[in-house]
């Protein structure tokens, strides 16, 4: 089958010329590299005895994914018999296409290939047999191998897909998640899945429930992260952080997970590769997926979750800023009047402390609005949001209300988060939060859980922290060396750890 992968990569290059990347990015489309779709053909574990394969490709788009999974497929076909392809794709701009690639496909297979194109909604289409499952063992089409690039598109929870897989969804889901789990329940027992995934599953609340099925029905057998968003797509400007997993479809847990990663390259000549532990990739009553690359991360996730407690188990959370200033342009002002509050900005958030004011545009709020306002008491400030390049993603600093006493009220924009306890916090315990937030091992801990350069108040919420004396402590040994560097919070917490 010489060259098919890239005769067809050619292919979609002179389609995607003539579509704009606007229509494609609100159907949620992009298309997989010729590398990364080589890739990810190359991570499925061929059985000894493969003499007929299954192969399911949903949202298949111009058939990279199918054609780089038919061409790793040829080398076994001594003891293959023949290939079934099912593809689904209901974009009829692209179904022609993806028709004549695979014909061409099935002509030059070394394996005899036969093919079903669907024109239909994946999710939807399955709906009747997804739900005799859920209380049922009723039998359903199964595949020896899923191989997916999934669309990345956020649908109201009303949507069609939402209701054909509703024990996966909490909220507004994305379509990504429920193809992942559709491509699970497809799988044949002890079979594999590759997809093209995007890093936000792997925690908080928004996830919980796809994780909890997924990573039941199904184990981790492999996860790949990348340096740069754009090794993934080619043209294309993808935000997310995003991630290959390999899942297989079983109950039996493994003991590692192999999780591998590339740098500044397309071409996955130069990977790093860890073996992790099992347990210590797939952690607690949520199944957050901890991304290990060496012993530091695994050691990092090891010496936190000795700690017991969360912050809302010692009368603190972590909320965030209440004002979305642009909605509320007519309330903002640039000067301090008897009748405004000092409205609280990341741009206030300098080495440690609040700087305030900076002569910064709107960083002052008059408002009688209870929405907008909050209590002036000792707060822990957190810039919400970071730049990938940054060297840290939490970035905390220490409100004391003493020093704004002349209001009763403040307010706090919604780029950053901060956190309150039901009673006010004492001096001692906001600066021993300042130790855990500034320290080189919150700061791994969080990169670990999260891929993303958001600081995500639900998930802080969940962190293992110590108990509030012990933090209180942390705070009088900070206060009492003058010292507000990482390195000075690295000092005080190694004695508790």
């Amino acid at each position: 089958m010489p060259n098919i992968l890239s005769h067809i990569c050619e292919r979609t290059e002179s389609y995607l010329a003539s579509l704009p990347k606007k229509a494609r990015k609100s159907i949620g489309q992009f298309f997989t590299s010729r590398e990364t779709a080589a890739f990810m053909a190359s991570l499925f574990r061929m059985p000894a005895d493969l003499s007929q394969a299954m192969l399911l490709d949903a949202g298949a788009g111009t058939g990279i994914l199918s054609a780089a999974l038919v061409e790793r497929l040829q080398e076994y076909q001594a003891t293959l018999n023949n290939i079934h392809l099912v593809c689904y794709e209901n974009d009829a701009q692209i179904v022609g296409l993806l028709r004549d690639n695979l014909e061409l496909l099935a002509k030059q297979s070394a394996v005899p290939l036969t093919y079903e194109l669907r024109e239909q909604n994946y999710i939807v289409s399955q709906r009747a047999d997804y739900e005799k499952t859920l209380f049922s063992r009723a039998k359903h089409e199964k595949f020896d191998f899923v191989i997916g690039n999934p669309p990345y598109l956020k649908i109201g929870k009303d949507a069609p897909e939402a209701l054909s897989m509703p024990d996966l969804c909490y909220g507004a889901p994305n379509l990504y998640f429920l193809f992942a789990g559709m491509g699970l329940f497809n799988l044949k027992d002890d079979a594999e899945m590759v997809y093209i995934m995007p890093r936000s599953w792997t925690s908080g609340a928004y996830f919980t429930k796809f994780r909890k099925k997924f990573l039941s029905d199904g184990k981790l057998t492999h996860i790949h992260i990348f340096d740069s968003r754009n090794d993934v797509f080619d043209h294309e400007d993808v935000l997310q952080e995003t991630m290959i997993v390999r899942v297989k479809k079983t109950s039996t847990e493994p003991e590692s997970v192999t999780i591998t990663s590339t740098h500044g390259n397309h071409d996955f000549h130069d990977i790093h590769c860890y073996q992790a532990p099992y347990h210590a990739v797939v952690t607690g009553k949520d199944n957050y997926v901890f991304i290990l690359s060496n012993d530091t991360d695994k050691e990092t996730v090891s010496q936190i979750s000795h700690f017991n407690h969360t912050l809302p188990d010692i009368g603190l959370k972590m909320r965030t800023g209440l004002t979305v200033d642009f909605r509320y342009r007519e309330l903002l002002s640039d000067i301090k009047t008897d009748d405004t509050v000092p409205l609280f900005y990341s741009q206030h958030i300098k080495n440690g402390k609040v700087v305030f004011p900076v002569s910064k545009q709107g960083e002052y709020i008059k408002t009688t609005q209870s929405s907008l306002l909050q209590m002036n008491t000792n707060l822990l400030f957190v810039k919400r949001f970071t730049s990938k390049e940054e060297h840290r993603r939490l970035q905390p600093a220490v409100y004391l209300s003493s020093e704004y006493k002349e209001y009763s009220k403040i307010s706090t924009q919604n780029k950053i988060n901060f956190i309150c306890g039901e009673k006010e916090l004492s001096t001692e315990q906001v600066f021993g939060l300042y130790v855990l937030f500034n320290s080189t091992l919150y700061d791994n801990y969080y990169r670990i859980l999260n891929g993303s350069t958001q600081v995500n108040s639900t998930e802080i919420n969940t962190l293992p922290i110590p108990d509030l004396s012990t933090i209180e402590q942390m705070g009088k040994e900070l206060l009492a060396m003058h010292n507000m560097t990482e390195m000075a919070c690295n000092h005080v917490m190694e004695k508790y750890l």
